[in-house]
């Protein structure tokens, strides 16, 4: 590998180089990531010590929160930091390990938001079988496959990023380590690379956002057999679900369905799915949800009572 490059680290422009604006980046992005921390790890204690979240929606739901954090982190705490410095670097290996990272936890959040599609098929389209068929078994082994194909997404694309040719310039027009960024900096031709970022990424993109759409809409069909009351609870869990698969998939299929092109926009859509999406997760999920909020309203009542002895 040492042969085919002559970089051992990347120098990343960031968001603005304007150092007024990089402290207003570095106090809002901080404020941020502050507030996905908290509401994701909100969730996920509350999910894990209230009885009363015990059905696999909210199992699936903690997984989530804890994907979101972690993916959250894999970005932010640089970006933070960079703000800071005049000059942004980031070695070779890390910046492998945060491309790594932002495609381990992003693929599999895909693919658990389809496992949870299909938990909420199961409980409109099958009432009556639903606690046969969404065992305990079966909920911890969507969970593996969800990390078990996020793993091997992941491990592809860096084996295939790493052996690339980085022969210099080493500036990266982005805050950070990115695919499409990269391949502007390989000294080879990137046609056929960009192809096969879209066959990997892309097509896991596409194929979990097909596999989706079908699924609502036979959730939605058989919403008309429904009461009116038990219409309006399904669709009030079914908006959550779908409120964050648009926010999670119309910036994926954005990005990686395209050829090796960089866009002004980039940036920004980085931002809203590595920081913002992360962070509306939670609160689209509790706003919707009472169950939530009273186990979360719970969960502070015995908090205080537990200081004020």
């Amino acid at each position: 590998m040492e042969n085919n490059r002559n970089v051992t680290e990347f120098i990343l422009i960031g968001l603005t180089r304007n150092p007024r604006m990089q402290k207003v980046v570095c106090v809002v992005f901080l404020l941020l990531y502050m507030v996905t921390l908290s509401g994701n790890l909100l969730i996920v204690v509350t999910t894990v010590s209230s009885r009363a979240l015990s059905s696999p929606m909210y199992f699936f739901l903690s997984h989530l929160s804890l994907i979101d954090t972690i993916f959250s982190s894999s970005s932010a705490p640089k970006l933070i930091v960079d703000s800071l410095h005049e000059k942004k670097v980031i070695s070779f290996n890390g910046c492998m390990a945060q491309v790594y990272a932002e495609h381990i936890f992003g693929a599999t959040e895909i693919i658990l938001l389809t496992v949870m599609a299909y938990d909420r098929y199961v409980a409109i389209c099958k009432p009556l079988h639903y606690t046969a068929i969404m065992s305990c078994k079966l909920c911890i082994l969507l969970v593996g496959v969800a990390w078990t194909g996020g793993f091997l997404h992941a491990t592809i694309q860096i084996l295939f990023t790493v052996w690339l040719p980085f022969c210099g310039p080493n500036v990266i027009d982005h805050f950070m380590c990115d695919l499409y960024p990269l391949l502007k900096l390989v000294c080879t031709d990137t046609h056929t690379l960009g192809l096969f970022v879209a066959a990997n990424s892309g097509f896991i993109c596409l194929l979990n956002f097909l596999l989706l759409t079908e699924s609502y809409v036979i959730i939605l069909q058989s919403l008309k057999n429904y009461s009116l009351e038990g219409r309006r609870k399904a669709l009030s869990t079914c908006v959550s679900h779908i409120t964050v698969i648009v926010l999670s998939f119309v910036p994926c299929m954005f990005v990686y369905l395209r050829p090796v092109t960089i866009l002004p926009i980039d940036k920004a859509v980085a931002v809203f799915y590595t920081m913002v999406a992360p962070m509306l997760n939670p609160l689209i999920y509790t706003l919707r949800n009472a169950e939530v909020k009273s186990a979360i309203w719970k969960l502070w009542r015995r908090k205080a009572s537990s200081d004020n002895r």
